[in-house]
């Protein structure tokens, strides 16, 4: 649910007074380059009933800050200097990510000095002695074909402090951060020290999670690339299980708290039967409890697929003491192979035998380059950091909202997570894809 009260609006550094250097005209032929105004917005919430109150109650609609390039920009390109870095986990784009920065930066606003910050926030720590990276269009030549991302990454919060003073030292103007939620926490921290410090210096944040679970981001980049892999461990799996009598294939796809990637992948290759996900709770026993719905399934069609998010059934976990990775985040618990062991231990007790076969492509996904799809969107995302940056703005990310590429406030979305509503159209779909309720209690 969007609040109304949400602020949209984006910190400058100043005002943009340079014009950009990004050609009006490129041939005789060509129309102008289209500029967006600062006043272009893009409605936030498109629901009938809400702009219907607001027009009855003569109120401004809630709305976000077109991207794209302005005609008049706040930094020098001849004296700036960039720096990207990439933090948390691998995701297929960053590459591409990085490439689009650079290439924008470098051939059309003329910036030449532009670095690559390794392993993450560890880079900025003069401690872990991580070597910078001048980043050329020789240096970003082909990487899009490449997994990963060639500036490294890590997890792990470090000193704020001492990472706004490595700017200061480099003398960096705009610093893109490309990363999940604990990223954009990280860069709205580093935008607050910067601006208590009264330095010029703008924080540009690229939204980046297989799980799709940023807020206020419809779509996020690697998710396609994630779903496509995802269908082929899908595809792998009901093979397996149609093989041989009672087949049970079990992947385990990522969604620490949302079930984006599951339920997509589901109704992308409609193969599963069950899809278990954080935001609908799971019942292992009893007459309405998983393990029957899917005894209820192999005894009426001798084999059944199920697809689980990493993130589903931690209740079963409550008493075990909770940890956390370096990045603050509470380790989940296995539920794939909780749930192998007792779908086993299940099946034992009915003296059936099964054929059961557990798959997880995680770390698959998590490396590979992009998709097609994704590579383009990739593209959009990178120009548009460059566009905004350019312009002086800060403490902002960009995101896919509403079909357009808009500037949304880290302070609206860090700290936030969007979760799949169990009431809505995509599970909706699932449910009858997957035909799953009809054999709880069946």
């Amino acid at each position: 649910m969007i609040p109304h009260d949400l602020c949209t609006d984006i910190p400058v550094l100043g005002k943009a007074n340079i014009v950009s250097p990004i050609k009006r005209v490129t041939r005789s032929t060509q129309r102008r380059q289209s500029f967006i105004s600062d006043d272009s917005r893009i409605i936030v919430d498109v629901q009938t009933e809400y702009i219907q109150d607001a027009v009855d109650t003569c109120q401004a609609l809630l709305s976000f800050e077109q991207a794209g390039p302005r005609e008049k920009i706040y930094f020098d390109p001849s004296k700036l200097k960039c720096a990207i870095v990439t933090c948390g986990g691998l995701c297929p784009g960053l590459n591409d990510i990085i490439r689009a920065v650079v290439l924008e930066l470098y051939h059309i606003y003329h910036v030449k000095t532009i670095y690559g910050i390794r392993h993450g926030l560890q880079g900025f720590i003069p401690d872990y002695g991580h070597d910078i990276l001048d980043l050329t269009p020789e240096t970003v030549a082909g990487i899009q074909d490449r997994g990963g991302t060639i500036l490294g990454s890590s997890r792990g919060s470090q000193d704020i402090g001492v990472v706004v003073d490595c700017l200061e030292r480099m003398s960096i103007g705009i610093l893109f951060m490309v990363g999940g939620d604990g990223t954009l926490m990280a860069s709205k921290k580093i935008a607050e020290e910067i601006e208590k410090r009264n330095l010029k210096i703008s924080v540009v944040g690229i939204p980046k999670t297989i799980d799709n679970d940023i807020f206020l981001v419809s779509r996020s980049f690697g998710f396609d690339s994630a779903v496509d892999v995802a269908t082929l461990a899908i595809k792998g799996a009901h093979n397996e299980s149609e093989a041989y009598p009672n087949g049970i294939g079990l992947i385990k796809l990522m969604g620490r708290h949302s079930g984006f990637l599951a339920a997509t992948a589901a109704l992308a290759q409609q193969d599963a039967n069950f899809v278990l996900i954080p935001e609908v709770d799971i019942d292992l026993y009893g007459d309405n409890g998983f393990l029957q719905a899917l005894e209820n399934r192999v005894k009426t069609r001798n084999h059944a697929v199920v697809i689980v998010a990493e993130g589903a059934g931690q209740n079963f976990f409550e008493k075990k003491e909770k940890k956390y990775d370096p990045s603050g985040n509470i380790v989940l618990q296995d539920i794939g192979l909780f749930l192998k062991d007792k779908i086993t231990e299940w099946f034992k007790s009915k003296n059936m035998d099964v054929s059961l076969k557990y798959i997880d492509p995680a770390y698959i996904i998590r490396s590979l380059a992009a998709n097609a799809n994704d590579s383009v969107f990739c593209g959009l995302l990178g120009r548009d950091a460059v566009h905004a940056g350019m312009a002086g703005k800060t403490k902002l990310l960009i995101s896919y909202w509403n079909n357009h590429y808009v500037h949304v406030p880290m302070e609206a979305s860090a700290g936030r997570q969007k979760r799949l509503d169990p009431n809505g159209r995509l599970w909706q779909s699932v449910l009858e894809a997957t035909g799953q309720d009809v054999y709880f209690g069946g």
